[in-house]
């Protein structure tokens, strides 16, 4: 096993990057959360590219605004005046634009002026969250769990008691929304009043109706989100959540902290569940241990052919974690796990090369590989591979409809996975 884990990367480039910067994960963490507007201290650029980006992932309107910053106007005007002029204008333009909260957050050039986005916020009437999220270190995932930890800190209120009925949910960045609503699902059979930080599964569901598009239709609320701290657990998935379940923690030490690496594998679920069957004293229901079962068998199935095949997965850390972990249970083979950013959780990752890089870096693992798992930007170099597989996962994904739909957590959605790679690895190695 070769590692080459780094907090810094040396390389000076990349070349087909898997890797999305830290504010485009704040806005998708501010969308989880109803009547938010998202708003990145930013020049016009960044904040449309982030919305083109999730619209086509999501085949959904994504609301995204802006301070139209630049790089002289950052000098010269500071960024007070950006700040403060960017909502006036916004609220004049629409009389109806009412906001539950603003989520503000920075960019690479706004952090390199130095400007004052906590003090602004005196001057706002609307509830207002900042969090500094400059594009030129962390990535996707550190921008979310970096936004996620700024919620709880400044909404948040300071509790002593606690309710037991009631449950947080922290999931990572790489969980689509229908994945947050099946553990929400999960957490509510066993008893528990749940509630995600983000929500996405009530934002970007893809469920339609009218008024879409100027603010999130969906998601926790920030009445919510101030009494957190009365929730008895907080269940954090994902190294990169941690931080902000400690965040709660301090609000309340009487919470109860489960964190769970990911929710792939058998043993994944089943520490899930075991954790909730012992905090309610009860036990799990029969469909639940149907689809354990189906689990297993889907395990026996898939055998054969993972267990044959050779695997390169690129992705955020927590979603790499999960992936392969899921395929060594069934005796697969990850030659290179490719992570974005440097995590600690890497180094739990059990695969013969383990680094941070992009698709250059991973492409030289193509030749052995019998199916690469990556998001869309790996499926242009697969045309000169035709024997190789290609299962799309992470962001973005341009190249198939109902993102939001897809679910590879839990029992259920660990067998659909495992059948999809199955019958992936099966079809290519019929044809060559």
């Amino acid at each position: 096993m070769t590692f080459s884990l780094s907090k810094h990367e040396h390389k000076p480039l990349q070349v087909n990057p898997i890797k999305h910067s830290q504010p485009m994960g704040a806005t998708l963490a501010f969308l989880g959360v109803k009547g938010c507007m998202p708003l990145m201290h930013a020049a016009q650029g960044c904040a449309s590219y982030t919305k083109v980006f999730f619209t086509r992932h999501f085949n959904e309107p994504i609301a995204v605004y802006n301070t139209s910053v630049s790089d002289i106007t950052a000098v010269l005007d500071g960024g007070d005046y950006s700040i403060l002029m960017a909502i006036e204008n916004i609220q004049n333009k629409d009389k109806n634009l009412k906001p539950s909260m603003i989520g503000l957050h920075t960019t690479g050039l706004t952090e390199t002026k130095g400007d004052d986005v906590r003090g602004v916020g005196g001057h706002i009437e609307i509830p207002y969250v900042f969090v500094n999220t400059p594009d030129y270190e962390g990535g996707l995932e550190s921008g979310w769990a970096l936004t996620v930890t700024a919620m709880i800190e400044q909404l948040t209120q300071s509790a002593v008691n606690v309710d037991a009925d009631r449950l947080v949910l922290l999931p990572h960045v790489s969980m689509q929304p229908i994945e947050v609503e099946k553990i929400k699902t999960l957490c509510e059979e066993f008893g528990f009043e749940t509630y995600a930080l983000p929500d996405l599964s009530c934002s970007l569901d893809g469920y339609w109706e009218e008024g879409q598009g100027k603010l999130s239709n969906g998601g926790i609320t920030v009445e919510q989100i101030g009494d957190l701290a009365s929730c008895a657990t907080v269940l954090s998935i994902g190294a990169s959540m941690k931080k902000a379940a400690a965040a709660l923690l301090k609000k309340n030490p009487a919470i109860e902290h489960i964190h769970l690496e990911h929710l792939m594998g058998l043993d994944g679920c089943d520490n899930f569940v075991a954790a909730l069957m012992k905090i309610r004293h009860t036990r799990p229901t029969p469909l639940l241990k149907r689809w354990r079962s189906r689990l297993q068998d889907a395990m026996l199935d898939s055998h054969f052919l993972i267990g044959s095949s050779h695997f390169v997965v690129t992705g955020e850390p927590d979603m790499l974690t999960g992936i392969c972990a899921l395929i060594r249970s069934v005796g697969g083979t990850v030659d290179a796990a490719v992570s974005t950013t440097f995590s600690e959780t890497l180094r739990e990752i059990d695969a013969d090369n383990v680094f941070v890089g992009d698709l250059e870096d991973a492409r030289r693992f193509f030749e052995a590989a019998d199916m690469i798992i990556s998001n869309f930007h790996a499926e242009r170099i697969l045309h000169s591979y035709h024997d190789k597989a290609l299962v799309i996962r992470g962001f973005p994904n341009y190249e198939e409809l109902g993102n939001q739909l897809k679910n590879d957590q839990l029992y259920e959605g660990n067998t659909y996975f495992l059948f999809e790679i199955a019958n992936a690895l099966r079809k290519v190695k019929h044809e060559h």
